[in-house]
């Protein structure tokens, strides 16, 4: 007996747990360095309001990045993320750990990423998102494909893919329409 594939609606209405890389998703992926050296990235402001959207709804956010960043941190504190991983070169177990202290199930878990780095958490979690202009290797393997680039609006259309999904999305608008 063969089972249907699950679409990737279903998929992220089982969404409980959302873990997002940082460069090519939350960022467009660039390196700037300004005059003193210091790195500087630029993250979109749709892409934040949609996470505080997920949080209001009740799907937990993270962060697992490979670079460290102090930036990283001061938008993950802006943004309310409670999870957040930076120098992680072995994404795999930094979300094993991370989905068992949340309490949430590999299959209810989701992750954004753009390179094969992220490869071995996308490949365990219930729904695996990437960008359009991610390593072919990972758009291949994802459940779902934004249309919208990274740190273009990526990460808010998947929150509103997500919200959408678990029908709250309507209720996530209801205040800003009243």
């Amino acid at each position: 007996m063969n089972i249907a594939p699950l679409s990737a609606t279903q998929r992220a209405r089982r969404v409980k747990l959302m873990i997002f890389d940082v460069d090519g998703v939350l960022t467009d992926g660039g390196l700037r360095y300004g005059p003193e050296g210091e790195l500087i990235k630029t993250f979109n402001v749709l892409d934040g309001h949609g996470i505080k959207l997920l949080q209001q709804n009740g799907v937990k956010t993270g962060i697992i990045s490979a670079r460290q960043s102090p930036i990283v941190t001061r938008r993950a504190a802006d943004l309310g993320i409670s999870v957040l991983l930076q120098s992680v070169h072995d994404k795999r177990s930094a979300f094993e750990r991370t989905a068992e202290e949340a309490g949430v199930p590999h299959g209810e878990c989701g992750f954004m990423g753009d390179d094969v780095i992220d490869l071995p958490v996308m490949l365990r979690v219930g729904f695996a998102v990437s960008v359009p202009n991610g390593h072919p290797e990972v758009t291949r393997r994802a459940h779902y494909v934004t249309r919208a680039g990274g740190g273009r609006g990526a990460v808010r259309e998947v929150c509103d893919f997500i919200l959408r999904a678990q029908d709250k999305y309507e209720a996530a608008l209801a205040p800003y329409l009243a």
